[in-house]
């Protein structure tokens, strides 16, 4: 047993190790993408003071302007000068802290508290959560949220991370796959989301137990369960997060994705902008929500896998809606012998919420 502790402690002071070594790691990212100086030097290396002195007054020649017809648009501008630093010094550096701190937070917490078990035995009685159709729709959701944030952590960062690991070569081949995987991914992954919001609004409208779920931590805080229906508050959070949040990323990703429709490079700049916030944002939020829906609560990954959860379940994270449906209970036998006869579980007990 003192063993098992001794490997336990081991185990934790490594991976709280290896916390503080990508901590760091991503500081020095965000340092080196927060020099937009040495960034414009390497990238135009004509570009110095008396060049934006220039630029600013309009006195460019043609080399500073667009070689498009009949067009007096400066390829280098102030503008865009200010699009560029805003992007490098303040909203590179938040997705790195949003996304690191949030997963500094996650092992943190898994140290300190675990996993959060069902307190009493399983009954081995089933209720439907998710029909197949909701699973299919989540999964599908999921995944693409997944692509386009990876994809895009790779068009933001890849430049500091897998250039100098890989070569120009290998990145230039992995950025033109994360601009095509963004930009053809994107409009289906909002077409999918809104979908997915219409369908779950009732469930996610807020009540007043939400509020005691809140100030009781979700049940963290003081003794017994806290009321949930369908939803708890936490869910509710990340529900509203991509409704309003995840509306205005994809509002904004469409802009850039169509340049065509007359918008010009002033709109387009606010909407990189107003994008690459909320998705950094999103994306952060959305480690934690993966978290709490896998390892970190007995229990939830098995109603979105299979799309039944376990009755003790039902009780202690979301009682008021296990109340209703209490009465639509079935055995594992009868789930088994279901799903042999049609393929087809779901269609067994249809859900009431």
């Amino acid at each position: 047993m003192n063993v098992s502790k001794a490997w336990t402690s081991v185990w934790r002071m490594a991976l709280m190790a290896l916390v503080l070594i990508l901590g760091l790691g991503l500081g020095q990212q965000a340092l080196a993408q927060a020099d937009p100086d040495r960034e414009i030097a390497t990238a135009v290396p004509s570009v110095d003071a008396d060049a934006w002195r220039q630029i600013r007054s309009g006195e460019t020649g043609p080399n500073f302007r667009s070689s498009r017809f009949d067009s007096n648009y400066n390829l280098i501008n102030a503008s865009g000068e200010n699009w560029r630093q805003l992007r490098n010094r303040w909203v590179s550096p938040f997705g790195l802290i949003a996304i690191g701190g949030m997963f500094a937070m996650i092992v943190i917490f898994y140290l300190i508290f675990g996993r959060k078990r069902l307190d009493e035995p399983r009954t081995g009685r089933k209720l439907l959560r998710w029909p197949l159709m909701m699973r299919s729709l989540h999964w599908t959701v999921a995944t693409l949220f997944i692509l386009l944030a990876l994809s895009g952590l790779n068009l933001f960062y890849g430049k500091l991370v897998f250039k100098p690991l890989f070569g120009d070569s290998a990145w230039s081949g992995m950025i033109s796959a994360s601009k095509l995987v963004h930009n053809y991914l994107g409009p289906l992954f909002g077409i999918l989301l809104v979908i997915l919001l219409l369908r779950l609004f009732k469930e996610n409208l807020p009540k007043k137990h939400d509020l005691v779920w809140f100030k009781k931590g979700g049940g963290m805080i003081g003794k017994g369960h806290v009321d949930a229906g369908f939803a708890n508050g936490g869910e509710k959070v990340w529900y509203w997060l991509l409704a309003t949040a995840g509306i205005v990323v994809i509002a904004s990703g469409l802009v850039l994705d169509f340049p065509n429709f007359g918008q010009g490079r002033d709109t387009m700049q606010w909407a990189n902008i107003i994008h690459a916030l909320g998705a950094l944002g999103l994306t952060a939020v959305a480690l934690g929500h993966i978290y709490i829906g896998t390892i970190g609560t007995e229990g939830s990954l098995e109603g979105m896998a299979t799309g039944y959860v376990d009755e003790t379940w039902a009780k202690e994270h979301h009682n008021l809606w296990y109340e209703k449906v209490k009465d639509q209970t079935v055995t594992e036998e009868q789930l088994a012998a279901d799903r042999g006869s049609s393929r087809d579980g779901d269609q067994a007990t249809p859900r009431t919420s």
